[in-house]
């Protein structure tokens, strides 16, 4: 079991690097960044310090704290200078090939006892790990962006993967004030699993042209208490990561149907309006109108737009359960804690009650008859 005094190590720079490296100098090691682009690591490391000071203004740590932290985190030029670490946590792009080749490097470098983890989101951890000599040593650690903020982390075992090297992560994970929840090395883990139907019928139901993105928004905000609706959202995360994320779940669930990429989201990437941080996406933010305002809420069926996109979100997570990709608490936290829904899906399908849940799901198969509207069989036997 690691503890404070051990090193760390993170790959990648990026935000998700940078947001790693922060929760664990927070924990109190001592933490290698390293990226291939030296300004990376630099820009990363003035973005830490910047959080850090504006901690100390909002008073949630003092001045020397805030010091003592920053001072653990260490840049550093080639691989070399991490053989001393007793965690390893990568995130860096979204490819099989090169993960495994970091990895393969990394093997050679590090003690025996040195745990490997990704933070990929979408690539199976066992595939990663079947490059490796020793794959009994690593594991899938899936923070959520800001991970300084998130308090969610998905622990994924590979197939592997030594049952103490589980046990220590998810404790590790605990000692860093997260709350660790157990998945399955399956496309999408919990949350990007589970999540999908909150974009991808949120499109379906635009592209039919039975309302428009504000509607939408609006429906999941004020019916079900989201606190963004789900244009708002993919404008947020950016439409190439959300768009890669669907179409690598798709891709990896050999074309189920529940999964398929919309051709409106692709046609934004395509376009270059990847949301707010190109100033367009669904909503225009180069406009003095705040998004918002910008259309007119149509609020006679705010109802039945919730009803359908929710009920097809709890068919997700009642699928999750019955394949057993995580167990019921470990969903519900997941989805609460990873992407702030306002309840666990299963505890909100009960609510709800599973029959209305059953009902609004073989109405839309009747209508359409498409797979994507099957119930599943976790919610046919409950």
């Amino acid at each position: 079991m690691l503890n404070a005094q051990d090193k760390v190590t993170v790959i990648g720079a990026g935000t998700m690097g940078m947001g790693i490296a922060h929760v664990a100098a927070i924990a109190g090691h001592e933490v290698y960044l390293y990226d291939r682009d030296p300004k990376a690591i630099q820009k990363a490391l003035e973005k830490i310090q910047y959080f850090l000071n504006r901690s100390v203004e909002k008073g949630r740590m003092d001045d020397a704290q805030a010091k003592a932290i920053f001072g653990k985190l260490y840049a550093i030029e080639n691989l070399e200078s991490v053989s001393d670490s007793r965690l390893i946590v990568e995130a860096i792009v979204e490819n099989l090939e090169i993960k495994q080749d970091l990895f393969q490097k990394l093997e050679g470098i590090v003690a025996d006892d040195c745990i490997l983890a990704s933070n990929t989101s979408s690539l199976s951890i066992s595939a990663i790990a079947g490059g490796l000599k020793n794959p009994s040593r690593f594991i899938g650690l899936h923070f959520f962006n800001p991970a300084p903020l998130m308090k969610l982390v998905e622990v994924i075992p590979a197939v592997q993967t030594d049952e103490a090297i589980k046990s220590s992560s998810f404790q590790l994970m605990e000692n860093w004030g997260k709350l660790p929840v157990y998945a399955k090395d399956t496309p999408g883990f919990i949350v990007n699993r589970v999540a999908r139907p909150f974009y991808s019928e949120a499109l379906r139901i635009l592209e039919e042209g039975l309302a428009n993105e504000l509607t939408i928004d609006t429906a999941m905000k004020e019916i079900g208490g989201f606190k963004m609706g789900p244009f708002q959202l993919m404008d947020f995360i950016g439409h190439d990561v959300n768009f890669k994320v669907t179409e690598t779940v798709w891709k990896s669930f050999y074309h189920e149907p529940r999964y398929k990429p919309s051709f409106t989201q692709k046609n934004l990437v395509a376009a270059g309006y990847l949301g707010k941080k190109s100033g367009k996406g669904f909503y225009d933010y180069t406009s003095d109108t705040p998004p918002d305002q910008q259309m007119k809420i149509e609020r006679a069926i705010l109802q039945p737009l919730f009803d359908r996109i929710i009920a097809l979100l709890i068919n997700e997570a009642c699928d999750a359960a019955f394949w057993g990709v995580g167990s019921e608490e470990a969903i519900d936290t997941a989805m609460q804690y990873g992407v702030n829904y306002p309840k666990g899906l299963l505890a909100w399908g009960k609510e709800i009650g599973w029959d209305k849940i059953k009902n609004t799901l073989n109405e839309l198969h009747t209508i359409y008859r498409e797979e994507r509207y099957r119930p599943s069989p976790y919610l046919i036997k409950v």
